[in-house]
């Protein structure tokens, strides 16, 4: 079989929505300055579906670091890869502060987080060590594993006593191989918003021998006393041994880190292959980055803030009779029954008639007969627009648990 012909044949769970969802459903346009407010499809809307935690998207003392980074360096440097010829004092003096304020003896750049994630677990484990993981876990930990020959055990989500189980099969398939154990999990979950129990794996160490690697893309900045992350939110960082978190969520930038002892960190450095043989972080990004960091940590009413917005909303929701899940985070899920048509027509009806625009997920994501909306509080958020997002969700549920969206008709075909 020609494999063109077999792609045209089967999109993908996704993909088989395209010539229906594109454009609208699926790669929006947002356009204007990154905001709350948003113009999509020539209409300005309130956005709620943006990792813009702290604000700092549009700060003006961060445009105007990357700005004046961008005047003095370009893009282009520096030139080549970090073990070649793209190491600079910056970004040293950028991994330098992100491990002191992770609370670990060292970190190294990564020029994505989800490559970062992927070329980590690899470098990490060989064949003969065994991997133990949340069910939940993101993408990017399940593409990294599907590089692992060795075993690999998987818990349903959060649940401890599974862990343990599986932490007891690993431990004798590694007896029998000679390996190690790495036992992988989140900080925060990025659709549900719940935390990973961090605290009680930590705990584990005291009965079985292993190593912990945790991805705390949506905790670091929004997460712990100082927003150091989820561990210091729960009192056990230095009970994790590899600590990774992107640039691409409180940071309002692109890129990630990855945070060890200095020994480990100085292994990955030297064989993480998704670095080794990729251009350096340009020095934009670089001192754009060290600006956001002195932010977030000489800004603590950034983060006051942000949660101001998130109590406000998830409360109000809560108090208004929404199911949001366990959330623990400013993740705030909001789940409600209903189809995949369904889905659309409320997603439509929030745009268009209320003017406001968030993520919805529905099957194949989740399971069917269950729609999830997702919303993203930021620090740049206000309250009235907690008010209004609140009376707009409560008509919107009534739609739908009256059958509106069930009778179809409000999505006009001229959009998709």
């Amino acid at each position: 079989m020609d494999i063109f012909d077999k792609i045209k044949k089967n999109f993908g769970p996704l993909g088989q929505y395209a010539k229906q969802a594109h454009g609208y459903y699926m790669f929006p346009k947002l356009e204007g300055e990154i905001s709350t407010r948003m113009n999509f499809r020539g209409k300005e809307r309130l956005i709620w579906s943006l990792n813009n935690y702290l604000g700092l998207a549009n700060m003006p003392e961060v445009r105007e670091a990357d700005a004046q980074a961008a005047k003095d360096w370009g893009l282009a440097a520096p030139m080549g890869a970090r073990m070649m010829s793209g190491q600079t004092k910056y970004h040293e003096q950028l991994e330098s502060e992100l491990a002191d304020f992770v609370g670990k003896e060292a970190s190294y750049l990564l020029n994505f987080g989800y490559q970062g994630m992927v070329s980590i677990i690899d470098s990490l484990v060989d064949r003969n060590d065994v991997i133990v993981y949340d069910s939940e876990a993101h993408a990017c930990i399940i593409d990294g594993m599907r590089m692992h020959i060795g075993k690999r055990f998987v818990f349903p989500h959060n649940n401890m006593e599974s862990c343990e189980k599986q932490l007891q099969r690993a431990t004798k398939v590694a007896q029998e191989t000679g390996g190690g154990i790495l036992v992988i999990t989140e900080g925060v979950f990025g659709m549900s918003g719940d935390m990973g129990n961090l605290k009680a794996i930590v705990e584990m160490k005291k009965r079985y021998k292993f190593r912990l690697l945790v991805d705390d893309a949506h905790g670091f900045g929004t997460m712990g006393k100082t927003g150091a992350g989820t561990g210091e939110e729960q009192g056990v960082q230095d009970g994790i041994d590899v600590y990774f978190a992107t640039f691409a969520k409180s940071m309002a930038g692109i890129g990630a880190f990855v945070a060890a002892e200095e020994e480990i960190v100085k292994y990955l450095m030297y064989n993480l292959r998704s670095q080794i043989y990729a251009k350096s972080l340009p020095m934009p990004i670089v001192i754009g980055s060290l600006k956001r960091l002195e932010l977030i940590r000489n800004r603590p009413e950034l983060k006051d803030k942000l949660w101001t917005i998130v109590r406000a909303l998830q409360n109000g929701l809560k108090e208004r009779g929404f199911n949001i899940g366990n959330t623990q985070s400013p993740v705030t899920p909001v789940f409600l029954s209903g189809s995949v048509p369904e889905a659309t027509q409320l997603t439509f009806d929030l745009r268009e008639n209320y003017n406001i625009f968030c993520s919805i997920v529905a099957y194949p994501v989740i399971p069917k007969g269950s729609i999830m909306i997702r919303l993203i509080p930021t620090a740049v958020h206000t309250l009235e627009d907690v008010n209004y997002t609140l009376d707009a969700f409560e008509k919107i549920k009534s739609k739908l648990d009256s059958g509106e969206y069930a009778a179809g008709g409000m999505v006009d075909a001229a959009i998709v």
